[in-house]
């Protein structure tokens, strides 16, 4: 008899010459170009990863889900898997049509027939999928400030599997893990959840689980969006493969699943454990604040730590895979070895690295000690981190026109290029108008499109170890943080908020805009009929009034020291 969790499980792909011929008819159909986020999610529902998903849901299953964490037919499923489009898009599209998606090369990936369309109240999904409507949360941030207001469901058709150019011996689908799992035998298998590098207590922690569960262990990274600031993928994977040899080959396997994580915690678990049983697994380690996004706007957790251990728990028979929990390791020096935190010999020195204190360490250029670490992941993670005055960084001033953001930008470009060492571009606002978004006019959504293209070339620049000075208006408190998240994952972004008060700018108004406003030729414009939201937790405010250029200039220099980004 065939163990359950070696059986096929279903997908959602025709056969390959169907997929020719809808290939074919398909290019004449209305078609979505679906975001990174909506590929990762149609990837998992081909190939069977989000079985018995049959497509992005429809309304009922939708409000059954955020309410219950169950479709409408009762199975439990704990995270709403929409297709988020615009609400033009929406607009042009009849319920029982066909629409083509495809991915961001234009290529046609699967066809879906539309069986609902609704406006969901996105505060609702918020409180009830991520515990708040609180958008420190970066899921409940995407889902008002970058999905799209309205949602389609319907069943999926798949036609052909994401390209990934990146890895590809290392990806594998859930029918080719259980194939895999069945060649060798394999009957118990715990899979390791894991959006970090690989370190000694990971390594002794997983031991430990397969031990404990008497089964071999599958290292199952996700590779696809995790939480903005995580170590890219490219870099932990090369982490992984630097210390696979480490771990006994006969017993263990790695492979790379394509999610996109929403760090929703307890309901994440669940999902992740659903997820690893349509991939063959009988067991799954589940960490202390698994998936857990870190502090909310209050600064406290936004989980429990144990919440999602226990809600597992409520529901593992129910899933079909057993729960191993996840337990802090912790170095004992005397012993020279890691212990269960909880089993640690009385008397003796607990070691522990947290991950704040690793990324100064790495930052600082300063020594990663082998019981903590190994040698070949130091090394890699040394390759994408080096020294913080050796990296790329964004500057980024935001104020109200005629705050004197411009002049002092200038004034701090002259004393980077005067110091040397990394190249300096200054993306000044008026400038950027004029070269890139000549075409824009002065709406909310053109001035949010302008600050996005500033904040990619920004981007661009800080990867390639430049230094990208930004000086617009930005007003908005959701695209100077988008803006952030586009530059973190290559560098560190300084926002300054140039603080002059609106009376000040009002009486340098050197171009007569403040004037042209108030006599309502300009329309919202920023302090007068559109409002400038004030950043809460800049790195640095400067109040340019009765305080000359260079001081001001001068204290950002200050400023880019104290972090470590700048030599003086």
């Amino acid at each position: 008899m065939q163990l359950a969790n070696l059986a096929p499980v279903p997908e959602l792909y025709v056969s390959w010459d169907s997929a020719q011929k809808l290939k074919m008819e398909a290019a004449g159909l209305a078609s979505w170009d679906l975001t990174p986020r909506q590929i990762c999610d149609l990837e998992l529902l081909m190939n069977g990863g989000f079985f018995p998903l049959k497509g992005f849901l429809g309304e009922d299953d939708y409000e059954s889900v955020v309410e219950t964490m169950r479709l409408a037919d009762g199975t439990l499923w704990p995270i709403p898997i929409t297709l988020d489009v615009s609400e033009e898009f929406a607009k042009s599209i009849e319920l029982g049509q066909d629409i083509a998606l495809r991915d961001q090369e234009g290529v046609i990936l699967a066809t879906m027939t539309v069986t609902d369309r609704w406006t969901p109240d996105k505060r609702r999904e918020a409180e009830k999928v991520f515990g708040a409507d609180d958008i420190a949360h970066p899921a409940v941030n995407y889902l008002h400030h970058t999905a799209g207001k309205v949602y389609l469901g319907g069943p999926v058709t798949g036609i052909q599997q994401p390209v990934h150019y990146d890895f590809r011996a290392r990806r594998d689908t859930p029918n080719e893990l259980r194939a895999f799992f069945r060649k060798l035998g394999w009957r118990r298998i715990v899979a390791f959840q894991t959006r970090n590098p690989l370190h000694r207590a990971h390594q002794e922690l997983t031991f430990r689980a397969a031990r404990e569960a008497e089964a071999n262990l599958l290292i199952h990274p996700v590779v696809g969006m995790t939480k903005p600031g995580d170590v890219d993928h490219f870099t932990r994977v090369r982490c992984y493969e630097a210390v696979l040899d480490k771990y006994p080959a006969a017993t263990t396997h790695m492979s790379l699943l394509n999610l996109a994580m929403r760090m929703a915690g307890p309901r994440e678990a669940l999902w992740h454990g659903i997820i690893r049983r349509n991939h063959g697994c009988t067991h799954f380690i589940v960490g202390r604040d698994h998936a857990g996004p870190g502090k909310n706007s209050q600064g406290d957790d936004f989980y429990g730590p144990y919440d999602a251990q226990e809600l597992f728990l409520e529901h593992q028979e129910e899933i079909g895979i057993e729960m191993v929990p996840f337990k802090q390791m912790v170095y004992v020096q005397e012993k020279a070895q890691y212990f269960p935190a909880d089993e640690v010999p009385e008397g003796c020195t607990v070691l522990n690295i947290s991950g704040t204190e690793l990324r100064r360490r790495l930052r600082e250029g300063l020594e990663i000690p082998d019981w903590f670490s190994f040698p070949e992941v130091v090394e890699e993670l040394r390759r994408r981190f080096p020294p913080r005055h050796k990296q790329g960084f964004t500057v980024f001033f935001t104020g109200l026109s005629g705050s004197g953001k411009s002049t002092i930008a200038n004034a701090l470009m002259v004393k980077l290029m005067e110091m040397g060492g990394r190249p300096v571009t200054l993306l000044d606002g008026d400038v950027v108008r004029k070269h890139l978004s000549s075409e824009l006019g002065f709406s909310k959504e053109h001035r949010d499109l302008n600050i996005r293209r500033i904040g990619f070339v920004a981007s661009e620049i800080t990867k390639n170890g430049g230094i990208a000075i930004c000086a617009p208006i930005a007003p908005y408190a959701a695209t100077r943080r988008a803006v952030r998240e586009m530059i973190e994952q290559y560098g560190a972004f300084v926002e300054v908020h140039v603080a002059t008060s609106l009376e000040e700018c009002e009486r340098r108004d050197r171009k007569g805009l403040y004037k042209l406003a108030r006599e309502g030729k300009i329309k919202e414009f920023t302090g007068i009929s559109d409002p400038y939201e004030v950043p809460e937790n800049p790195e640095l405010r400067v109040d340019t009034e009765g305080v000359d250029v260079d001081t001001c200039a001068h204290q950002v220099l200050l400023k880019l020291e104290q972090m470590g980004l700048v030599a003086v």
